[in-house]
């Protein structure tokens, strides 16, 4: 059986995800690509046999041709196109955030509990390091617990350079946010308490970079997340955790070493694709293989995307109020 999925959004994310379905992942073709500029969807399609462009997202959505919708469009308009998605009761795998705002999440997570009721959940989010090779071997190795249980989390997240429109909350819920996901994911505890922080702003940078910011779950894990969006030297994710009888920690960020010229290096990956290139290979096969099967995501559901943003809103909120603890509040959905 194959499932026709269709793309919306024809950038980085969107024309890398079709591209992928096409030529990586087994059960699914891309059917239809949306893109409000018609010439760039027109672009993408070219690459991706019997795939038609259009400007509108929302008739992809209805369109008898897709069985279940990816959105990697600009992170504004994805409470709306997820609504649109579950109104026709088809799968829908959206990129990070779940939506804008904290009461937006709350609203999608209540919509899809309303149309499914206890049926099979139809939203998953791109929290694609839940299938990175490395993540996956760090989580295996907590849940043996030989180790003993865990301390301390330290969590790196560095770039190149940011966009040109970053922010100090943007680089919280484009990039920090995907600590506020993996963190709980591995250790099994929501993140309780959150304080955000910062050194003096890096030289060329228009706002703070680097961050770091603090999370405290509910066992007490203390992690600290490092965000440095303009570090230059390279695209780097590191994860270290401290336990009471060791550490583990990610080996990235490369699989080779060169020796030469009476010295050994290692590369750097210029931006994210590279370095998660099979994280987003895996995850999609996962997710086509569930809605083929009818089975719930393996993926970052719904609701895991409404904790992840209501940990951004607590440390935006201790951002703006001095740095001081703030408390993880999650909307009531009843």
């Amino acid at each position: 059986m194959t499932i026709g999925v269709g793309v919306v959004g024809a950038g980085i994310m969107g024309a890398g995800h079709a591209k992928t379905l096409h030529r990586s992942v087994s059960g699914a073709e891309v059917t239809v690509l949306a893109d409000i500029d018609l010439n760039r969807a027109r672009v993408v399609v070219a690459e991706l046999p019997g795939a038609r462009a259009t400007d509108d997202a929302f008739a992809l959505i209805a369109d008898d041709a897709v069985d279940a919708v990816l959105i990697a469009s600009h992170d504004s308009t994805h409470a709306e196109l997820i609504m649109a998605a579950i109104r026709t009761g088809k799968p829908v795998l959206c990129e990070k955030p779940l939506a804008p705002t904290l009461a937006e999440c709350a609203e999608v997570v209540r919509a899809e509990r309303s149309a499914v009721g206890d049926g099979v959940p139809l939203v998953s989010l791109g929290f694609m390091r839940r299938f990175d090779p490395g993540y996956v071997q760090l989580k295996d190795a907590l849940s043996r617990g030989t180790q003993g249980a865990p301390l301390l989390m330290h969590c790196i997240s560095r770039g190149v350079s940011s966009a040109p429109s970053a922010t100090n909350e943007s680089s919280v819920t484009g990039s920090a946010i995907h600590e506020f996901d993996v963190v709980p994911w591995l250790l099994g505890q929501r993140i309780t308490e959150v304080s955000w922080h910062a050194p003096r702003a890096a030289g060329g940078v228009e706002f703070q970079d680097p961050q770091l910011i603090l999370l405290r779950t509910a066992d007490g894990v203390l992690s600290t997340v490092d965000v440095f969006l303009n570090a230059r030297y390279g695209y780097d994710v590191r994860c270290e955790i401290v336990s009471e009888k060791g550490t583990i920690a990610l080996t990235e960020p490369t699989r080779m070493v060169v020796d030469s010229g009476l010295r050994r290096s290692v590369g750097y990956a210029a931006d994210w694709r590279p370095r998660f290139a099979d994280a987003y290979r895996i995850e999609l096969q996962a997710w086509v293989d569930a809605v083929t099967k009818g089975t719930p995501t393996p993926l970052a559901t719904a609701y895991d995307g409404l904790l992840a943003n209501a940990v951004a809103d607590a440390v935006i909120t201790s951002m703006h109020e001095g740095g001081r603890v703030v408390a993880v509040a999650v909307p009531a959905l009843d």
